[in-house]
């Protein structure tokens, strides 16, 4: 199978030359017959993709450890679940499963517009050829997951060998988030390629600024999501594994993963500015452009090893592709800029500053500058090295500095925007919108304060967040009621039935909801605490309201690895409540370690408890809690952003409920944004 993979992976660097190169001619000859041969040439790249990955998990699953990659990064004791993530757990192997995503996009992009857009689609599949083109020169010539074991014999020949068993899985890698984390980002980063090729496709055939727009909507949606859930589950893994106490630590990484994020969420706000008003079109093309370019440098800070990060993979010279690659494209969306600018002009300009163009633009503003000081902060130490020969680090402090008032800001505008008027809104209005939430937010943020919340981040935050969500709970009140009265259905099924008549709107309030309830996790942090502590059997320590007695410490073999595991009994008081189980991983096969918290988790906060180690002078355990308030909510609050993506990107329905009596019901105009249409009795379109 390692001959057919390899075989595999040639082939479809092959077909893309073919799909990158007959591309081109197609666009300069028009000839039908070899737009058809390109686009099937791509599809074919796709599918060899395809089995090229099958043939890499083949050889995990069957224990082949006469090829490197395998060896490196398995053996016979792991389970299937962790050879699945042993795939992309290494150099090789993760290029290629950027392949197999970007594949994935890439075929569905060529299938759900294979007859539409004539015009357009030959020029994004150039694009879409010369990214895969890349990754599989990276996969063919510079780091294959094929490569045989093999050992310098005499004379400096090669001789090539099968080891009797591997290295196994790097510890950190073998928990569940890791099998679902990589994906989830991955998906993101490769599928903002879409949105990529799109554009500059669009840019190159002068093709209609709303067209390709609104081509992009969904698969810019898909992209953002994967990102949002893999920088949620990035921070879940770091929470629960790292033994740290925190979820984000301003990593290299971690950062590098959050800069597409940023942009791509700009995009998305002002993308509505180009829609509604025909403005902004240089600046969405650029926005799109740099989401793109910052996927690639995330990757390549992930994978060239010029920073330092849990995260990050092993030194290696593959960087210099990367930067080749990335002032290539760099120097193409320049000229394709500079030879069509003039297509780009905006057709109105702002009116008012109180209004929903406005809102939208200092948002995109502050995502600007929230993406620069976290790209700056990043890639400091890289440039401080190279000028002067000392890295000099840039810790959290100065992240936080400056992105917390930013993130309020935006936190406010998400409040504020979507109630605002195109073109200028009345005070009228203003009063109408704004007077509940401000009051509630006022209120929320006395109590708060008279309850000893004197952070003043925090305590803007949470006046922020009652704000916010006193805007959004008042919009879907104020449309509930309309079809209410026209129904007589209950709040909740109107609110519902509201919300899938203009999925688009009401699944981007229940994204802002979402950052609302990540926004409370956050908050809470300025209130973490921790104790440290060595203890004997029967000892105990006092965490806030919580006690933890350590009763016993066993130990308990498994499969891949033996645990040291503290047995904790927790007492809120005096009251017995539940037994935890920290513990230490020794991991045989690699003579590694790693680590498994304990958490008991609340609403209202976390008892975080770690099996540090060993103290050297007493040689008893150490016991390390932390009391982390309302983290939850940000696990709870990026879940509701990705449901509430999944919302928006449904088609919209009419209404399944049936009209009450007009006699019964005063009927009110609909809110706006809500589409009228024949209500049925049953079913929907």
């Amino acid at each position: 199978m390692d001959v057919f993979g390899s075989f595999a992976l040639l082939l479809a660097f092959v077909c893309a030359v073919y799909a990158f190169a007959g591309g081109i001619a197609a666009i300069i000859t028009r000839h039908p017959l070899l737009v058809k041969s390109t686009r099937q040439a791509g599809m074919a790249t796709c599918g060899l993709i395809f089995l090229a990955t099958f043939s890499l998990e083949y050889l995990f699953f069957t224990d082949n450890f006469s090829i490197a990659y395998v060896v490196s990064h398995s053996n016979r004791d792991l389970s299937t679940f962790y050879k699945i993530a042993a795939l992309w757990s290494g150099m090789e192997g993760s290029l290629l499963f950027w392949s197999l995503l970007l594949a994935i996009y890439v075929l569905s992009v060529l299938i759900t517009y294979r007859n539409k857009n004539g015009e357009l689609m030959p020029y994004v599949g150039v694009v879409m050829a010369g990214v895969q083109l890349f990754f599989l020169t990276l996969n063919n010539f510079v780091e294959s997951p094929f490569k045989a074991l093999a050992t310098p014999g005499a004379g400096g020949v090669l001789s090539f060998i099968t080891r009797a068993d591997g290295n196994g899985l790097n510890p950190l890698l073998q928990y569940p988030e890791m099998v679902i984390h990589p994906p989830n980002l991955y998906s993101g980063y490769t599928g903002f390629t879409i949105p990529f090729a799109f554009a500059l496709g669009a840019l190159l055939a002068r093709y209609p600024g709303e067209k390709w727009i609104h081509l992009t909507r969904k698969w810019t949606m898909i992209a953002w999501m994967f990102q949002s859930l893999g920088i949620l589950l990035g921070a879940h893994w770091a929470y629960a594994v790292l033994g740290w106490g925190g979820y984000w630590g301003w990593d290299p990484v971690e950062n590098a993963s959050l800069l597409p994020w940023l942009s791509g969420t700009a995009f998305l706000h002002s993308v509505m500015m180009q829609e509604k008003r025909g403005m902004m079109k240089v600046w969405n093309v650029w926005l799109v452009f740099c989401t793109f370019l910052l996927c690639i440098l995330g990757t390549f800070l992930t994978r060239s090893g010029v920073v330092s990060s849990v995260h990050a993979f092993a030194q290696s010279n593959i960087g210099g592709w990367f930067v080749a690659f990335m002032g290539i494209t760099l120097a193409v969306c320049l000229f394709a800029y500079l030879k069509n600018r003039d297509y780009l002009a905006s057709e109105n300009q702002l009116d008012s500053v109180i209004s929903r163009e406005s809102s939208f633009l200092f948002n995109n503003l502050l995502f600007l500058v929230a993406c620069i000081a976290v790209l700056s902060g990043t890639l400091f130490p890289v440039f401080s090295e190279w000028i002067t020969g000392n890295r000099i680090s840039v810790g959290a402090p100065y992240f936080n500095r400056v992105n917390i008032p930013v993130g309020l800001l935006i936190l406010f505008l998400t409040g504020v925007g979507p109630l605002l008027a195109w073109r200028k809104t009345s005070r009228e209005s203003l009063k109408r919108n704004f007077g509940w939430p401000l009051l509630a937010g006022l209120v929320v943020g006395a109590v708060a304060f008279v309850f000893g919340f004197r952070a003043f981040y925090s305590l803007a935050s949470l006046f922020l967040c009652l704000f916010v969500a006193s805007t959004i709970l008042l919009e879907f009140y104020r449309g509930a009621k309309v079809i209410r009265a026209r129904s007589g259905a209950s709040f909740a099924a109107c609110a519902i039935d509201l919300t899938m008549r203009n999925t688009r709107r009401y699944g981007g309030y229940i994204i802002h909801m979402g950052m609302v309830f990540v926004f409370i996790g956050l908050a809470g942090a300025a209130f973490n605490r921790d104790v440290q502590k060595s203890m004997q059997m029967g000892d105990s320590m006092q965490i806030g309201p919580y006690t933890l007695a350590l009763q016993t410490a066993d130990t308990k073999p498994e499969k891949n690895y033996t645990a040291e595991r503290l047995v904790v009994e927790v007492l809120h008081g005096n009251k017995p409540m539940m037994m935890l189980f920290p513990e230490k991983r020794h991991f045989v096969t690699n003579q590694e370690n790693g680590t498994m918290v304990a958490i008991y988790s609340t609403l209202k906060e976390d008892l975080y408890v770690v099996y540090a180690g060993t103290d050297p002078d007493t040689n008893l355990p150490v016991l390390h809690a932390f009391l982390n308030p309302l983290v939850k909510w940000i696990w709870f609050g990026g879940v509701t952003v990705v449901f509430g993506t999944l919302i928006a990107l449904l088609p919209n329905r009419r209404s399944v409920l049936v009209l009450a009596p007009a006699s019964q019901h005063a009927v009110e105009p609909l809110p706006h944004g809500v589409v009228a249409s024949p209500i049925l009795r049953e079913g929907h379109d």
